[in-house]
Parts: structure tokens; sequence; C-alpha cells
């Protein structure tokens, strides 16, 4: 799928859009509006990274900031008609003297699906509309 980026907007504004969970341990790093040319449609790209905050019961004496996992790309709820995916960025600390990597378990992200668990739990009971919507733009996720 080619992409091109059409245009920024103020993150502040963005943080309104999003449960105060997910941005107690995420900070919004940028965002896109694309369009799959292929297809002539605009969709917004939101990116996440997670904080560099240790989880708790670990100590910063202890473990250091290692960068960050392999992104995820989440389907999100559509806004203004257009598809929105999170692009999530999560941290891994890696023990200063055992080298043993840590991660934070996220369990608000469902495991195997490209939703958010409160929005697969809404969409669940939205009259199938989690199975149209996502088959009409499951090309964008897989990237054609």
């Amino acid at each position: 799928m080619r992409k091109k980026v059409i245009e920024t907007i103020d993150h502040k504004l963005l943080e309104q859009f999003f449960p105060s969970e997910l941005l107690s341990y995420f900070s919004i790093s940028g965002f896109k509006t694309l369009c799959n040319i292929e297809i002539k449609e605009e969709f917004l790209e939101i990116e996440f990274e997670e904080k560099n905050e240790l989880p708790n019961g670990y100590s910063s004496l202890s473990y250091e900031s290692k960068g960050f996992t392999e992104s995820k790309l989440i389907q999100d709820f559509p806004l203004r008609g257009k598809a929105v995916y999170l692009r999530i960025k999560t941290r891994r600390w890696r023990h200063k003297q055992t080298k043993v990597i840590i991660k934070r378990d996220f369990s608000f992200i469902a495991d195997g699906s490209k939703f958010t668990q409160d929005l697969s739990d809404f969409l669940k009971e939205a009259s199938g509309y989690a199975t149209r919507y996502h088959e009409q733009h499951s090309e964008l996720l897989r990237g054609k």
C-alpha cells in the first residue's frame, strides 16, 4: 500500500479522545492523516510510546531502559468516518547485572485482536458492526 502524509494535529487535542488508562502509560508521539492512494481513502494513524517509567516493584537503580519492542498496529473506533489505527510502542528494560529483560503487561489490549479491549467489547455488542468494519478496512492492516 502506498501512503501519503497529509497533515499533523495538536497532541493535546487528540488526548481528549482516548481513555485515561491508556494515557497514564503512553504519550502520543505522532499523528498522521494518511491516504491509501490505490483506493483513495484517508485513514488516521496515531502513534503512542510507552512512558519511560518502570513497572511497580522495580528499581531504576537496578534497571535501564533498552528502547522499544516492535510496534503493534491496533484498529480503533472510526473518527468522523475515517478508519483509525493506533501504532503502539512498548518499552523494555534490562537488569543492569543479570541482563534479564522485563516488559509491562498491558491487559487492556486484547490478545490476538486488532482492537483495544474496550473497543472489542463495544463492537461485539454493536450487532455485527465490528465484522463489517474490519472486513472493509482489513487491507490497511495488512499493508496492501
